[in-house]
């Protein structure tokens, strides 16, 4: 389209998510981004915490998996990640999205939370292959 410029994505290569190690260093690599890309103080700690929280789902899950981070640049600009494993799916999204709900009794804060604290949430997920959850702040 004339006057649009096409989104660009930059991204560092691909975190592995194996351990709560890779969960804090996730956690700091997105916060670093997000600082560097001008995001504010509350905002920064937003994205920390929801890609913290989806790391830790992976890890705790299906044992492993991998997060990416990309710097989006064009008309607008933000931060996107895409948590990703092989995991054992997720039969029921919609109740897995309620507040509170929680299958290991935890407080449940995992995905609902990640998706309050950003402003694009996307999840898909198939029992047996695993779950994809790609979250975005715009600057």
């Amino acid at each position: 389209m004339k006057g649009f410029k096409q989104m660009e994505a930059k991204s560092i290569p691909s975190i592995e998510i194996a351990s709560t190690e890779e969960i804090v260093a996730v956690r700091q690599k997105v916060r670093k981004l997000a600082s560097d890309m001008g995001f504010g103080a509350v905002d920064q700690t937003r994205i920390a915490t929801a890609v913290s929280e989806l790391a830790r789902n992976i890890y705790q899950y299906a044992g492993k998996g991998e997060v990416t981070i990309s710097s989006l640049e064009g008309d607008r600009r933000g931060i996107q990640i895409v948590c990703e494993d092989s995991g054992p799916g997720i039969a029921d999204i919609e109740l897995a999205m309620t507040d509170g709900y929680s299958t290991v009794k935890s407080l449940g804060l995992g995905l609902p939370g990640a998706r309050r604290l950003m402003d694009e949430f996307e999840i898909e997920s198939e029992p047996g292959k695993g779950t994809r959850v790609t979250i975005t702040k715009w600057l």
